[in-house]
């Protein structure tokens, strides 16, 4: 169903706001067409939608047909509605966009790039966004059943590397930003929806591991105690602990919130991040982790310490040359902090990865996720694939005493 907000997108309406990012008041838009830029399972917390407007104006001699952009809007019905407005997402990715971005950008300079421009906002009546629809530069979302290969892997560690050294270098020049962004997926006094997800996902995978006979009973029965307090476990991994190297974090790091730039032999040659309702100052730990666990293949999935390596020496390099007074973490440091966050990587291969993996022709929204309160339907945890690595991970996890 489309949202009713929509209604306020008009030809008018996106002519005001293109006379004002293209500083040209010659703008005409005859009329527009809309519709969804995202399939069902790419996207949760918000309704996306390419507008395309047919206009005409004159710029340097040559006539322009035909520009389209981005309109991100929060939710008109469901769960998700409580979700989006009180845990106030769409304030944070607003704030990130006007300021910190567009600051970052500038510290790294071109060729770097880490987001689209943010044309306009509203907050109220609806709350929406009017972004820079990337996909005229050749931006555009990968498979996210098929995982990342090695080169796309290095190409978003390496971005990561810019985009926490870059808010490093923000941090040091405007201190106030540390402060800004506190929240984050897991976030103390969090709205009951967000936690329910979160517990939910792992009693479904607890549910599931007692279907495999290749695992003991002990796994589910583990597991399922484990569900009750699952999402305080992300939320202590997720802290900001003062004396340990900390970022702004993008929050939600996973494979639909970036999108890759190809060259004509099918190589990736560019990156840039989406949607940043989720960014929270804290450890860069909380990216890598839910990255490591959830984008590479599988085959890759042995190669995380080889991956964490491109990023880490992506890091120093980049801190180095923006000129930051603070120190990066050595590797070992790094390292270290991973093992001892490794219950945020663990909540999200129980969680996020699933949805990942699940077949695009059974991908549900979130309200379908969510709507009932006695079942979780997600059939990403009856995937091969899931199964395949969970029956190696789980073993790891319980021998570390992880799932105690």
């Amino acid at each position: 169903m489309a949202n009713p907000a929509l209604d306020c997108i008009t030809a008018d309406f996106l002519e005001k706001i293109l006379r004002k990012s293209e500083k040209d008041d010659t703008i005409r838009v005859s009329k527009i067409s809309t519709k969804p830029a995202t399939n069902k399972g790419d996207n949760y917390t918000s309704d996306m939608y390419r507008v395309v407007a047919e206009l005409s104006h004159v710029r340097n001699g040559r006539k322009v047909n035909e520009k389209s952009v981005i309109v991100k809007i929060a939710p008109q019905d469901g769960v998700r509605i409580s979700l989006v407005k009180d845990s106030k997402i769409f304030d944070t990715e607003i704030t990130m966009m006007l300021e910190p971005l567009t600051r970052m950008n500038e510290l790294l300079g071109p060729p770097h790039r880490l987001s689209a421009r943010c044309l306009y906002y509203q907050l109220q009546d609806p709350v929406l966004l009017v972004l820079e629809d990337l996909a005229p530069l050749g931006f555009r979302m990968v498979d996210r059943q098929a995982g990342l290969d090695w080169d796309h892997c290095v190409l978003a560690l390496k971005n990561l590397a810019n985009f926490h050294a870059s808010s490093v270098a923000l941090c040091e020049r405007e201190p106030k930003w540390k402060t800004t962004f506190v929240n984050g997926i897991f976030r103390k006094n969090a709205v009951p929806q967000l936690a329910a997800f979160f517990s939910r996902g792992t009693k479904a995978l607890g549910e599931e591991v007692a279907n495999w006979p290749e695992l003991g009973p002990r796994y589910s029965e583990k597991i399922l105690k484990l569900a009750d307090v699952a999402y305080e476990r992300g939320v202590k991994a997720a802290e900001c602990r003062e004396g340990e190297f900390n970022v702004i974090t993008h929050g939600d790091f996973w494979v639909n919130n970036m999108l890759f730039r190809h060259d004509d032999k099918g190589r990736p040659i560019d990156h840039i991040f989406v949607d940043f309702q989720m960014c929270a100052y804290t450890t860069p730990v909380v990216d890598l982790q839910y990255f490591l666990y959830t984008g590479p293949t599988q085959e890759l999935f042995e190669e995380k310490a080889k991956l964490l390596e491109e990023y880490h020496k992506m890091l120093c390099s980049t801190m180095a040359r923006l000129g930051c007074k603070t120190a990066p973490p050595t590797f070992e440091t790094l390292k270290k902090t991973m093992e001892d966050r490794e219950d945020y990587g663990m909540i999200a291969v129980f969680t996020v990865l699933p949805i990942l993996l699940v077949d695009k022709d059974k991908a549900q929204s979130l309200d379908e996720l969510m709507n009932n309160k006695e079942e979780y339907n997600n059939s990403g945890y009856k995937c091969s694939i899931y199964r395949k690595v969970m029956t190696k991970l789980l073993p790891y996890y319980e021998a570390k005493g992880m799932l105690d």
